[in-house]
């Protein structure tokens, strides 16, 4: 079955590096197919199709709050992580499965619209845009993903309660005329983490088992 290791609140680049060091071990199966939760410090990434144009901070502003920005090897545009947003780094064999990232992507994106179904939020797709949405304009997760010999790394990030305003940073994933949203925004409501998380690693376990 599917490990879930739960890792709090861990700055980025330091969980950018123990992504490296499990994606290794279970490369060389050392370990089980892992999902990883955690929350980040606010920070943003690039992925290998963004651009720091997507990036609306000046950098005098970013460092002056203390917001890093990296550029990453996973799939897609700019994102930001904050504390309060769920963030899934699946490290999952595809070969146990099917060596097929559209497929992947299609399977994560189904499993976060289980896990907002669970909370009474109604998720769906948008045909040529990866993640998760709610009423055809608001983007609840972002999908950025990456496959090194077929084991897959880095993931999602499903807001939950985090502070959507700190997304005029950046232009999300790229797309200037789509709003974020929030299970909290949509729900009216906080929601607890840990429910969040104990449905999610359900979910993905039977998706993956």
């Amino acid at each position: 079955m599917l490990q879930v290791e739960d890792w709090g609140c861990v700055p980025y680049d330091e969980a950018w590096q123990r992504q490296r060091e499990l994606l290794q071990r279970v490369q060389s199966r050392q370990a089980q197919n892992t999902l990883v939760l955690c929350e980040h410090p606010t920070v943003i990434t690039i992925g290998r199709l963004g651009s720091r144009r997507h990036v609306l901070l000046p950098e005098p502003l970013l460092r002056e709050r203390g917001i890093p920005v990296y550029e990453v090897e996973r799939g897609g545009d700019v994102t930001l992580h904050n504390p309060g947003q769920l963030v899934g780094y699946p490290i999952v064999r595809l070969s146990e499965y099917r060596e097929d990232l559209h497929w992947f992507v299609r399977e994560i994106e189904q499993c976060i619209i289980e896990v907002l179904a669970g909370f009474g939020i109604t998720g769906h797709r948008i045909p040529g845009l990866t993640g998760v949405w709610v009423d055809g304009a608001r983007k609840i997760c972002a999908i950025g993903l990456h496959v090194t010999r077929w084991v897959s790394w880095h993931g999602f990030a499903l807001n939950v309660n985090n502070r959507l305003e700190d997304f005029a940073y950046i232009v999300p994933c790229g797309i200037a005329d789509r709003a974020v949203t929030s299970m909290a925004c949509e729900l009216g409501r906080e929601v607890p983490m840990v429910e969040v998380k104990a449905y999610c690693a359900a979910v993905f376990q039977t998706h993956f088992p």
